[in-house]
Protein backbone atom coordinates (compact mmCIF):
# COMPACT_ATOMS: atom_id res chain seq x y z
CA UNK A 1 0.00 0.00 0.00
CA UNK A 2 1.10 3.45 -0.53
CA UNK A 3 1.69 5.46 2.26
CA UNK A 4 -0.35 8.25 1.01
CA UNK A 5 -3.00 5.93 0.76
CA UNK A 6 -5.78 5.59 3.55
CA UNK A 7 -6.00 2.04 4.89
CA UNK A 8 -9.23 0.03 3.89
CA UNK A 9 -11.97 1.26 5.65
CA UNK A 10 -10.80 4.76 6.64
CA UNK A 11 -13.23 6.40 3.48
CA UNK A 12 -16.31 4.55 4.85
CA UNK A 13 -15.76 6.01 8.45
CA UNK A 14 -14.57 9.81 7.96
CA UNK A 15 -17.93 9.42 5.55
CA UNK A 16 -19.68 8.24 8.73
CA UNK A 17 -18.69 10.85 10.84
CA UNK A 18 -19.32 13.30 8.31
CA UNK A 19 -23.14 12.76 8.37
CA UNK A 20 -23.16 12.69 12.21
CA UNK A 21 -21.86 16.01 12.38
CA UNK A 22 -24.22 17.06 9.90
CA UNK A 23 -27.08 16.74 12.65
CA UNK A 24 -26.92 20.27 14.36
CA UNK A 25 -28.86 22.36 16.71
CA UNK A 26 -29.95 23.89 13.16
CA UNK A 27 -30.49 20.68 11.33
CA UNK A 28 -31.80 18.02 13.50
CA UNK A 29 -33.50 15.22 11.66
CA UNK A 30 -32.41 14.48 7.75
CA UNK A 31 -34.23 12.26 5.62
CA UNK A 32 -31.66 10.11 3.84
CA UNK A 33 -31.95 11.60 0.03
CA UNK A 34 -31.47 15.35 1.26
CA UNK A 35 -28.62 13.98 3.44
CA UNK A 36 -27.12 12.18 0.61
CA UNK A 37 -27.38 15.95 -1.56
CA UNK A 38 -26.10 18.05 1.33
CA UNK A 39 -22.53 15.74 2.02
CA UNK A 40 -22.83 15.36 -2.50
CA UNK A 41 -22.85 11.08 -1.33
CA UNK A 42 -24.10 8.24 -3.37
CA UNK A 43 -27.78 7.43 -1.69
CA UNK A 44 -26.88 3.73 -1.77
CA UNK A 45 -23.61 4.89 0.47
CA UNK A 46 -25.78 6.93 2.76
CA UNK A 47 -28.38 4.50 3.42
CA UNK A 48 -25.52 1.93 3.91
CA UNK A 49 -24.01 3.99 6.01
CA UNK A 50 -27.35 5.03 8.23
CA UNK A 51 -28.28 1.13 8.23
CA UNK A 52 -24.93 0.97 10.01
CA UNK A 53 -24.98 3.52 12.42
CA UNK A 54 -28.37 2.90 13.42
CA UNK A 55 -27.31 -0.55 14.61
CA UNK A 56 -25.49 1.12 16.68
CA UNK A 57 -27.92 3.85 18.00
CA UNK A 58 -26.06 6.27 16.99
CA UNK A 59 -29.11 7.49 14.48
CA UNK A 60 -32.64 6.63 14.89
CA UNK A 61 -35.16 6.38 12.28
CA UNK A 62 -38.59 8.07 12.63
CA UNK A 63 -41.13 5.92 11.04
CA UNK A 64 -43.82 8.73 10.59
CA UNK A 65 -41.70 11.10 8.77
CA UNK A 66 -38.75 8.09 7.84
CA UNK A 67 -36.33 10.59 9.23
CA UNK A 68 -33.39 10.46 11.18
CA UNK A 69 -31.81 11.51 14.54
CA UNK A 70 -28.55 11.50 16.98
CA UNK A 71 -29.84 8.60 19.03
CA UNK A 72 -29.38 7.57 22.75
CA UNK A 73 -25.86 5.36 21.29
CA UNK A 74 -24.41 9.04 20.97
CA UNK A 75 -25.90 10.24 24.57
CA UNK A 76 -24.00 7.48 26.37
CA UNK A 77 -20.70 7.86 23.90
CA UNK A 78 -21.05 11.32 24.99
CA UNK A 79 -20.94 10.71 28.28
CA UNK A 80 -17.88 8.68 28.76
CA UNK A 81 -15.75 11.11 26.82
CA UNK A 82 -17.02 13.75 29.20
CA UNK A 83 -15.86 11.33 32.20
CA UNK A 84 -12.88 10.51 30.64
CA UNK A 85 -12.04 14.23 29.56
CA UNK A 86 -12.18 16.28 32.46
CA UNK A 87 -11.30 19.88 32.41
CA UNK A 88 -8.73 19.87 35.18
CA UNK A 89 -6.72 16.86 33.35
CA UNK A 90 -7.24 18.56 30.01
CA UNK A 91 -6.32 21.81 31.23
CA UNK A 92 -3.19 21.17 32.82
CA UNK A 93 -0.62 20.80 29.94
CA UNK A 94 -1.81 24.13 28.91
CA UNK A 95 -1.06 25.88 32.54
CA UNK A 96 2.13 24.23 32.28
CA UNK A 97 2.81 25.60 29.24
CA UNK A 98 1.95 29.15 30.19
CA UNK A 99 3.41 29.07 33.77
CA UNK A 100 6.98 28.12 31.54
CA UNK A 101 6.34 30.64 29.04
CA UNK A 102 5.49 33.73 31.52
CA UNK A 103 7.53 32.63 34.47
CA UNK A 104 4.06 33.50 36.47
CA UNK A 105 1.67 31.02 38.28
CA UNK A 106 -0.71 29.83 36.34
CA UNK A 107 -3.93 28.57 37.34
CA UNK A 108 -7.31 26.91 36.70
CA UNK A 109 -10.52 27.55 38.88
CA UNK A 110 -14.39 27.37 39.11
CA UNK A 111 -16.73 29.61 40.49
CA UNK A 112 -18.78 28.32 43.69
CA UNK A 113 -21.52 30.24 45.09
CA UNK A 114 -19.69 33.77 45.27
CA UNK A 115 -16.09 32.72 45.06
CA UNK A 116 -13.70 31.02 42.91
CA UNK A 117 -12.27 27.74 43.70
CA UNK A 118 -8.38 27.09 42.74
CA UNK A 119 -8.89 23.31 41.52
CA UNK A 120 -5.19 23.25 39.50
CA UNK A 121 -2.16 25.35 40.05
CA UNK A 122 1.26 25.45 37.98
CA UNK A 123 3.80 27.59 39.98
CA UNK A 124 5.94 29.97 38.05
CA UNK A 125 9.63 30.80 38.89
CA UNK A 126 9.06 33.98 39.94
CA UNK A 127 9.27 33.91 43.86
CA UNK A 128 6.55 36.40 43.24
CA UNK A 129 4.19 35.14 40.86
CA UNK A 130 1.38 34.25 43.54
CA UNK A 131 1.56 31.02 44.42
CA UNK A 132 -1.68 29.63 46.09
CA UNK A 133 -2.74 25.88 47.16
CA UNK A 134 -5.38 23.97 45.23
CA UNK A 135 -8.52 24.49 47.11
CA UNK A 136 -8.08 28.17 47.58
CA UNK A 137 -11.16 30.46 47.74
CA UNK A 138 -11.16 34.18 46.27
CA UNK A 139 -13.84 36.42 45.87
CA UNK A 140 -15.31 36.32 42.47
CA UNK A 141 -15.73 40.17 41.87
CA UNK A 142 -11.98 40.80 42.70
CA UNK A 143 -10.24 38.28 40.46
CA UNK A 144 -9.77 37.99 36.80
CA UNK A 145 -11.14 34.28 36.91
CA UNK A 146 -14.24 35.36 38.67
CA UNK A 147 -14.66 38.24 36.02
CA UNK A 148 -14.28 35.87 33.03
CA UNK A 149 -17.15 33.74 34.53
CA UNK A 150 -19.58 36.49 35.77
CA UNK A 151 -18.81 38.27 32.14
CA UNK A 152 -20.74 35.04 30.65
CA UNK A 153 -23.16 34.04 33.43
CA UNK A 154 -26.54 33.74 32.20
CA UNK A 155 -28.76 37.09 32.96
CA UNK A 156 -30.71 35.93 35.77
CA UNK A 157 -27.20 34.13 37.21
CA UNK A 158 -25.59 37.60 37.06
CA UNK A 159 -28.34 39.71 38.69
CA UNK A 160 -28.05 37.54 41.40
CA UNK A 161 -24.44 37.29 42.02
CA UNK A 162 -24.36 41.65 41.81
CA UNK A 163 -27.36 41.57 44.48
CA UNK A 164 -24.96 40.68 47.01
CA UNK A 165 -22.59 42.55 48.97
CA UNK A 166 -19.38 43.27 46.89
CA UNK A 167 -16.42 43.21 49.64
CA UNK A 168 -13.72 45.85 49.14
CA UNK A 169 -10.42 44.27 49.73
CA UNK A 170 -7.80 46.80 48.69
CA UNK A 171 -8.48 50.31 47.43
CA UNK A 172 -8.81 49.55 43.78
CA UNK A 173 -11.43 46.20 44.28
CA UNK A 174 -14.57 47.42 42.34
CA UNK A 175 -17.80 47.39 44.95
CA UNK A 176 -19.96 49.14 42.80
CA UNK A 177 -22.22 47.14 40.96
CA UNK A 178 -23.02 49.21 38.00
CA UNK A 179 -19.04 50.07 37.90
CA UNK A 180 -18.08 46.73 37.87
CA UNK A 181 -21.19 46.00 34.84
CA UNK A 182 -19.26 48.02 32.71
CA UNK A 183 -16.13 46.34 33.83
CA UNK A 184 -17.51 42.66 32.27
CA UNK A 185 -18.59 45.03 29.21
CA UNK A 186 -14.84 44.84 28.78
CA UNK A 187 -14.52 41.71 29.57
CA UNK A 188 -16.78 40.51 27.08
CA UNK A 189 -15.38 43.10 24.88
CA UNK A 190 -11.42 41.96 24.80
CA UNK A 191 -12.71 38.01 25.56
CA UNK A 192 -9.87 38.30 28.94
CA UNK A 193 -10.35 39.45 32.50
CA UNK A 194 -7.33 41.33 34.29
CA UNK A 195 -8.03 42.58 37.89
CA UNK A 196 -4.91 44.84 39.09
CA UNK A 197 -4.44 45.35 42.12
CA UNK A 198 -8.35 44.54 43.22
CA UNK A 199 -7.97 41.38 45.64
CA UNK A 200 -3.98 42.31 46.99
CA UNK A 201 -2.11 45.19 46.60
CA UNK A 202 1.08 44.52 44.21
CA UNK A 203 -0.66 41.36 42.65
CA UNK A 204 -1.89 41.26 38.81
CA UNK A 205 -3.33 38.73 37.37
CA UNK A 206 -5.05 37.91 33.94
CA UNK A 207 -8.34 35.53 33.52
CA UNK A 208 -9.91 33.95 30.12
CA UNK A 209 -13.40 31.70 30.50
CA UNK A 210 -13.32 27.96 29.61
CA UNK A 211 -16.30 26.69 27.77
CA UNK A 212 -17.75 23.20 28.21
CA UNK A 213 -19.86 21.28 24.83
CA UNK A 214 -23.19 22.87 26.03
CA UNK A 215 -21.63 26.30 25.79
CA UNK A 216 -21.63 27.44 28.76
CA UNK A 217 -18.46 29.02 30.91
CA UNK A 218 -17.27 26.22 33.27
CA UNK A 219 -14.26 27.26 34.33
CA UNK A 220 -11.39 30.08 34.24
CA UNK A 221 -7.39 29.93 33.25
CA UNK A 222 -5.55 32.56 34.97
CA UNK A 223 -1.85 33.67 35.42
CA UNK A 224 -1.04 36.02 37.75
CA UNK A 225 2.15 37.48 39.48
CA UNK A 226 4.03 41.33 40.94
CA UNK A 227 2.64 44.05 39.35
CA UNK A 228 5.59 45.20 38.18
CA UNK A 229 5.91 42.50 35.75
CA UNK A 230 2.25 43.15 34.50
CA UNK A 231 2.04 46.53 32.31
CA UNK A 232 -0.53 47.23 30.14
CA UNK A 233 1.31 46.16 26.91
CA UNK A 234 1.68 42.39 28.95
CA UNK A 235 -1.42 42.41 30.21
CA UNK A 236 -2.32 42.70 26.90
CA UNK A 237 0.15 39.99 25.55
CA UNK A 238 -0.87 37.48 28.39
CA UNK A 239 -4.62 38.31 26.90
CA UNK A 240 -3.40 36.44 24.10
CA UNK A 241 -1.59 34.08 25.46
CA UNK A 242 -4.66 32.84 27.87
CA UNK A 243 -7.55 33.65 25.13
CA UNK A 244 -5.57 30.59 22.42
CA UNK A 245 -4.95 28.40 25.80
CA UNK A 246 -8.32 28.69 26.46
CA UNK A 247 -9.88 28.06 23.11
CA UNK A 248 -7.94 24.96 23.09
CA UNK A 249 -9.01 23.63 26.22
CA UNK A 250 -12.75 24.24 25.27
CA UNK A 251 -12.54 22.53 22.35
CA UNK A 252 -11.03 19.35 23.84
CA UNK A 253 -14.44 19.72 26.17
CA UNK A 254 -16.17 19.78 23.39
CA UNK A 255 -16.90 23.34 22.59
CA UNK A 256 -17.59 24.81 18.83
CA UNK A 257 -17.78 28.59 18.82
CA UNK A 258 -20.68 29.32 16.58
Amino acid sequence: MNKNEPYSGTQSVLRAVTMLEAFTDENPAWHASELAEALRLNRTTVYRLLTALESAEYVVRDPASDSYRLGSGLIVLGGRAQRANSVRAISRPELEQLAAVTGDTATLEVLAGREVVIIEEIPGEYLTSGKQEIGTRWPAHATSTGKAILAHLPEAGLEAFLSGPLVAHTRYTITDPAELCRDLDKVRATGYAAAAEELELGYVAVGAPVWDGEGNVSAAISVGGARVRFTAGRIREVGSLLLAAADRISYQLGYRAV
